[in-house]
């Protein structure tokens, strides 16, 4: 069974020729919205439906697509609600230092001295840098800006962070 990534939720439809208005999940909305783009609509069943994108445009942050597949809005309605997924090997290539979150959670955090601190499970975005969710062997959760003073190293493969801890952080 293949592994999808999230890249947009369906909110509703848009007219009456099939279009649906879907708020992007993804920092890739014009490679994944793009004329001829491969996406996986899983109805609110969760039940995947191979699409190909005919055209899309932004409106007030939403982007409005039309699928090659569906031509009027009662064949779209089944997706209200339903989430736009690509699989995991259509993956963007992303630029040096930069990583996708389901690289990141389940990482091991070390310090810089080598102590152990515990396991990614989160990651929140609440603006300016993100912010790993640490949790510790005792079930304590820490916070973790994601910012050059702190974040040191990823190793994805070793799947494991080192940060430098600085003051009040702990």
């Amino acid at each position: 069974m293949a592994e999808f990534m999230n890249v947009g939720k369906v909110v509703n439809t848009h007219g009456i020729r099939g279009e649906l208005k879907i708020m992007p999940l993804t920092d890739f909305p014009e490679v994944r919205f793009a004329k001829n783009a491969e996406l996986f609509l899983f109805t609110p069943d969760n039940h995947p439906v191979p699409v190909t994108v005919e055209s899309a445009r932004l409106h007030k942050n939403m982007y409005i697509v039309r699928l090659k597949e569906y031509g009027n809005i009662n064949e779209v309605e089944k997706f209200k609600g339903g989430i736009a997924k690509v699989s995991k090997e259509n993956l963007a290539e992303l630029e040096e230092g930069e990583y996708y979150f389901h690289q990141i959670v389940g990482c091991t955090v070390i310090t810089e001295e080598g102590e152990s601190l515990g396991t990614i499970s989160e990651i929140l975005t609440p603006g300016a840098n993100d912010v790993w969710v640490v949790k510790t062997p005792a079930g304590k959760e820490v916070l973790i800006p994601v910012i050059d003073d702190v974040v040191l190293d990823v190793d994805v493969e070793q799947k494991q962070v080192k940060i430098h801890l600085m003051e009040g952080l702990l």
